[in-house]
């Protein structure tokens, strides 16, 4: 089976087109425990494969300098995730996504809208925030992204 992956990106922090406010979300920083567990429920519907590393693949994870993550919250339930890379001048939304349950309740274009603003105001040069999805993600997913201001630059097809 195949799937197509689609490479987005925004050049300025003036082309994001905010989603519509939801009501209790937020983004909280969290560590290695919940950001294990969200990952894992977020990803595991989709094949990402969160569920089946090791605790030493975790472990090498956390220690990533680079990254930084944040639950997406709605009235403080922890709904979903966000991690970024410190890529600079470049920000990469490396991990997006709500938890199964979560998701059509109207939390998702207002929860990337927050990730976005914080990937803008992670570095103080930012030049670019990118991202990827492909067809094996939620179907959401990439109208989601389009919808916030994300352009595609890149599309290629993978086994």
């Amino acid at each position: 089976m195949t799937y197509i992956r689609t490479y987005l990106e925004m050049t300025s922090a003036a082309e994001l087109i905010p989603g519509r406010p939801a009501e209790g979300v937020a983004l909280l920083p969290i560590g290695p425990e919940l950001i294990r567990e969200l990952e894992t429920r977020v990803g595991e519907p989709h094949g990402w494969g969160a569920g089946r590393r090791t605790d030493e693949e975790w472990a090498a994870q956390f220690a990533k300098p680079y990254l930084h993550d944040w639950a997406i919250t709605h009235h403080d339930e922890p709904v979903g995730i966000v991690e970024l890379a410190d890529r600079a001048p470049e920000v990469e939304i490396t991990t997006f996504g709500l938890v199964p349950e979560a998701v059509g309740r109207g939390i998702g274009s207002y929860a990337l809208t927050l990730a976005v603003r914080q990937a803008w105001d992670l570095l103080p040069t930012v030049s670019r925030v990118w991202l990827h999805t492909s067809t094996q993600d939620h179907p959401n997913a990439l109208p989601n992204y389009q919808a916030r201001g994300f352009k595609a630059y890149r599309t290629e097809e993978q086994p």
